[in-house]
């Protein structure tokens, strides 16, 4: 196991390409992480969702010039320096935008309107969140997710510490699912044994073996054997962190 404060993006090995961010704790923090790592490391970074998600707080969204929030950059700035958007000139070097369509009712983004391969040709790297767990720290999956775009070239699969210890129906999106697939009611405990349980089928029937799995959140767990105990029910390697 692998305790990362910083430099996410060089522990979980990402590559350029397509990165599919799945599962349930924090895929939205870990999306702006990775994306502002390596953006600062000069790649061309664009971050967008397969699903629906809330805008990236301080990234510029490509489809408006307006800013969906200032922070951390000047405030009444357009765009943040060397923007890859289209609104931006050139593509520069250590730059990053958002891209999808905002639905004004939820103020949601949804996918963008280009597929995401066109998209790669464009940018260094392409992150997308490519699930949805209704904030809850852990899930388990239906059939139709999560929705990993076509040529995906690396897959992070974030788990929620919180949700450890804590009742499989308080903790986890689908729980009738998850039940099904480690065998125990709703009420139970979502032990780190039940819940390697049931990644390592989803690992297996969604054909997802390389995904490398980040254990989030685990400055809240009472009981710190528990990230070890994760790990050995798993089987793998994993990283820990603690992404607010």
């Amino acid at each position: 196991m692998e305790t990362v404060s910083g430099n996410l993006a060089s522990a979980l090995r990402i590559e350029p390409g397509i990165t599919a961010i799945i599962g349930s704790g924090g895929k939205s923090t870990l999306l702006k992480t990775l994306g502002l790592e390596l953006m600062r490391a000069g790649g061309r970074v664009l971050l967008c969702t397969t699903t629906h998600m809330l805008p990236v707080a301080g990234v510029p969204w490509d489809g408006s010039n307006r800013r969906l929030d200032a922070a951390p950059w000047k405030p009444g700035a357009s765009h943040v320096p060397g923007c890859t958007c289209e609104a931006c000139a050139g593509m520069s070097r250590g730059s990053i935008c958002q891209a999808g369509v905002l639905d004004p009712e939820t103020g949601k983004l949804s996918a963008p309107a280009e597929p995401l391969g066109g998209l790669a040709q464009r940018f260094d790297y392409v992150l997308a969140e490519a699930d949805g767990s209704k904030r809850l720290p852990l899930k388990a999956h239906a059939a139709w997710e999560p929705v990993i775009p076509a040529g995906t070239a690396n897959v992070v699969w974030v788990v929620g510490a919180s949700g450890l210890s804590k009742p499989i129906n308080e903790a986890v999106h689908r729980p009738e699912l998850f039940c099904e697939r480690c065998g125990c009611e709703l009420t139970d405990i979502a032990t780190p044994e039940r819940v390697a349980q049931v990644l390592n089928a989803e690992m297996q029937a969604l054909k997802l073996s390389t995904a490398r799995v980040v254990l989030n959140q685990v400055d809240t767990l009472s009981d710190p054997t528990m990230t070890d105990r994760f790990e050995a029910a798993l089987g793998r390697p994993l990283i820990a962190s603690s992404l607010k």
